[in-house]
């Protein structure tokens, strides 16, 4: 009986020794508890299933690396498709604030804490010591206070998602040091100051969606030398001065959106004859005439020239390009004639009003 009875409790021991090994550590454990006690979630119940001693067992929307039960991913999202949502008919809301806790988790390669509308607060400074961390998004909430100075000690982020907040300062020049950064989103925040010039060793960059904000200054000459990015939106700001021609010699840019900035100067021809396929530069003080440049390469999808200061005709080289989809050029002093092609005939006249005399169809007759 005695035997039997030793068994038991070697086993039962042996059991809660295994169960001990495979939980996460009690210090991720203590983490992660901090970080739901900072935030207020009324609604879905997101973190009920945040108890007992295992964050690794069904917590949800936490992962642990298998091999050591550390967490690497924490991903919650306010809008989803998970069944918590269909369930409840309606999307999240989440207030409270982001604790510095989460830092003490230094084994995470992904923090999603994204479109929660609630959350204020500030992004702790202390994330930038996270070595492993590839991704942060914590888009769409109420976030506020700088982009931590020294951002760029993240060597391993690919991926910076913090668009629709509140956050004010400037982009830190230790952005350039994000080596890895393929994709960057800071769109309609307060954000302020001039682009930083080294922005250009951003080499690994394919998105720069940085549009309404209150960016100034002129757009840095070192942006050609992102030879991967094939987004570049800075729409909605207060950028000035001239468009530089090497953006149109980029080898993959294919969306250049700089509408309802202060862009003076002319418009380059490098845009006209590239691999650019949406440009918008609309709402600007652009001078002198469209370059006549236009040829096979030039394929448009979206064209918007519209509230400048354009002048000279519609350039007769324009019936050559490869396709020409939604054209703008209303608002500008452009005259003569709209040069006549088939490819043209689905073009309203809206393209084309409010210029000082141009004519033809889908306009009056010259």
């Amino acid at each position: 009986m005695a035997t039997f009875l030793w068994w038991i409790m070697t086993a039962v021991l042996a059991f809660t020794v295994s169960m001990t090994v495979n939980a996460c550590p009690p210090s991720d454990l203590a983490a992660l508890l901090a970080v739901k006690a900072a935030l207020h979630e009324p609604y879905l119940g997101i973190f009920n299933s945040w108890t007992g001693n295992d964050c690794c067992n069904k917590w949800y929307g936490v992962t642990c690396d298998p091999s050591n039960k550390r967490v690497a991913d924490i991903a919650l999202r306010g809008e989803s498709e998970d069944p918590i949502f269909q369930k409840a008919k309606r999307t999240g809301y989440m207030t409270g604030q982001i604790s510095p806790a989460i830092c003490k988790l230094d084994r995470l390669a992904n923090v999603i804490i994204a479109d929660w509308k609630g959350i204020s607060g500030i992004i702790p400074s202390c994330v930038t010591a996270l070595p492993f961390l590839r991704h942060l998004d914590l888009t769409g909430n109420q976030i506020s206070g700088a982009i931590p100075s020294d951002i760029g000690k993240l060597s391993q982020l690919t991926v910076l998602n913090l668009p629709d907040n509140k956050l004010t300062g400037i982009i830190p020049a230790s952005i350039g040091n994000l080596s890895s950064l393929m994709h960057l989103d800071l769109r309609n925040n307060m954000i302020s100051g001039s682009l930083p010039q080294n922005i250009g060793k951003l080499r690994m960059l394919s998105r720069a969606l940085l549009s309404g904000n209150q960016i100034s200054g002129q757009i840095p000459r070192t942006v050609q030398h992102i030879y991967r990015l094939s987004d570049l939106d800075l729409s909605l700001n207060r950028i000035s001065g001239p468009i530089p021609e090497s953006l149109g010699k980029m080898a993959v840019l294919a969306t250049l959106n700089l509408d309802g900035n202060m862009i003076s100067g002319t418009l380059p021809a490098t845009l006209i004859n590239s691999g650019i396929s949406i440009l918008n530069v609309s709402r600007n003080a652009i001078e002198g005439g469209i370059p006549d440049v236009f040829g096979p390469r030039s394929y448009f999808m979206v064209m918007d020239l519209s509230y400048n200061k354009l002048k000279g005709p519609i350039p007769k080289s324009i019936t050559s390009a490869a396709y020409v989809g939604h054209l703008d050029l209303s608002h500008n002093h452009m005259c003569g004639a709209i040069p006549a092609g088939s490819w043209f005939d689905h073009l309203e006249a809206s393209s084309f009003t409010f210029n000082d005399c141009l004519c033809g169809k889908p306009l009056r007759a010259c």
